[in-house]
C-alpha cells in the first residue's frame, strides 16, 4: 500500500489537542494516510489557507469566507460557544460602548472572534495584532487597553487582575435567538476529490469520537497544552469546545455559521457573500 503523507494543521490547545489525540498517538487505524501534525497558531493557520498549504487545517468560521475556492468545511471538528465564548478583558471596567476608540489586543484580523466583537460593538478603529497567549500579559502590562481572549484565558484572566467587559459567546446568543457561536472549523482542500475528502473526514470524526470515549487518556494528551490549567480546569476547558456538537454541527450549528458571515457581510466586514460546503460523507 503507498502511503499518502496528510498535513494537518491545528492549534496549540487542548481542545484541538483532544480532538486530534487519536491520530497523534497512532490510536486508530488510518489505512494509508500518514497524517503530520502542524502546531500553529490560528491566525498563521488561517494565513496558510490562503495559500493552500495543508490538506487539512483548523481554520476560522471569518477565514472560511475568502477559502471557499480552496477548502471544504468538514461536518465536525467545529469549535462553538454555547451562550460562551470568546471575551474582551480590561485592567478596569469599561463600557463595550467604549471598545471601538480604544486600542485592542486581538489574536488575528480573520479571527471569528474578531468578526463577532466588530458585530458586537462596531469597527475597531486600532486593532492591535498580539499572539493569542500573549493577550493577557499585553493587557494586565498596559501595552493595550483591553484584549480580546480566545483559548484557555478565558478561564484564566481573573489571575491577571483584569476584569470582563464583554462576554462574545452571550451577546451573540442574545442576538439570534440562541444560536451557538461558531468560532473554529475543519477544513479538507478541495483538490484532494471528494472520495479522499469523505474518507479523510471519517478518520477525523474517528479520532473526535475516540477521545470523547477515552476522556481520560486523551485529557492527559491535551494538558501539556493547557498554559497554566491544573486538571480540573483543562476539563473544563476541553468540555466547552469539544462535544457531541463537534461530532457534528447539526442543524442550528449550520444555520449559525451561515448567519455569521451573512451578518459579516451586511456590516461591511466582509467583503463577499460566501456559500458554505461542507464535505458529504455520503
Amino acid at each position: 500500500m503507498t502511503e499518502r503523507l496528510i498535513q494537518l494543521g491545528h492549534s496549540p490547545d487542548p481542545d484541538d489537542a483532544f480532538m486530534f489525540y487519536a491520530l497523534a498517538e497512532g490510536r486508530i487505524d488510518t489505512g494509508e494516510f500518514r497524517f503530520v501534525h502542524l502546531l500553529r497558531d490560528i491566525e498563521t493557520l488561517n494565513r496558510w489557507a490562503t495559500e493552500g498549504r495543508l490538506e487539512i487545517t483548523a481554520l476560522s468560521v471569518h477565514a472560511y469566507a475568502y477559502l471557499t475556492d480552496r477548502y471544504r468545511l468538514l461536518p465536525h471538528g467545529a469549535s462553538m460557544g454555547e451562550r460562551y465564548g470568546p471575551i474582551v478583558v480590561a485592567r478596569e471596567p469599561m463600557d463595550p460602548a467604549e471598545l471601538p476608540a480604544r486600542r485592542i489586543a486581538v489574536p488575528g484580523r480573520l479571527t471569528s472572534a474578531f468578526l463577532a466583537l466588530q458585530l458586537a460593538v462596531g469597527a475597531i478603529a486600532e486593532p492591535v495584532i498580539v499572539p493569542f497567549d500573549r493577550i493577557l500579559d499585553a493587557v494586565a502590562d498596559g501595552e493595550v487597553d483591553a484584549g480580546l481572549v480566545i483559548h484557555e484565558g478565558q478561564l484564566t484572566y481573573e489571575r491577571h487582575g483584569l476584569g470582563l467587559v464583554i462576554d462574545l459567546g452571550e451577546w451573540w446568543a442574545d442576538a439570534t435567538g440562541g444560536l451557538p457561536l461558531p468560532l473554529g472549523a475543519n477544513a479538507v482542500r478541495r483538490d484532494l476529490g471528494e472520495e479522499t475528502g469523505r474518507r479523510l473526514s471519517a478518520l477525523l470524526r474517528e479520532s473526535i469520537a475516540f477521545g470523547l470515549d477515552h476522556r481520560a487518556e486523551a485529557l492527559a494528551h491535551a494538558a501539556r497544552y493547557g498554559r497554566g490549567l491544573d486538571g480540573t480546569l483543562a476539563d473544563r476547558f476541553v468540555g466547552m469546545y469539544v462535544n457531541e456538537r463537534t461530532l457534528d454541527y447539526g442543524e442550528d450549528g449550520r444555520a449559525a455559521v451561515a448567519e455569521l458571515l451573512r451578518r459579516g457581510y451586511d456590516a461591511g466586514l466582509i467583503d463577499r457573500r460566501p456559500d458554505v460546503e461542507f464535505v458529504d460523507e455520503g
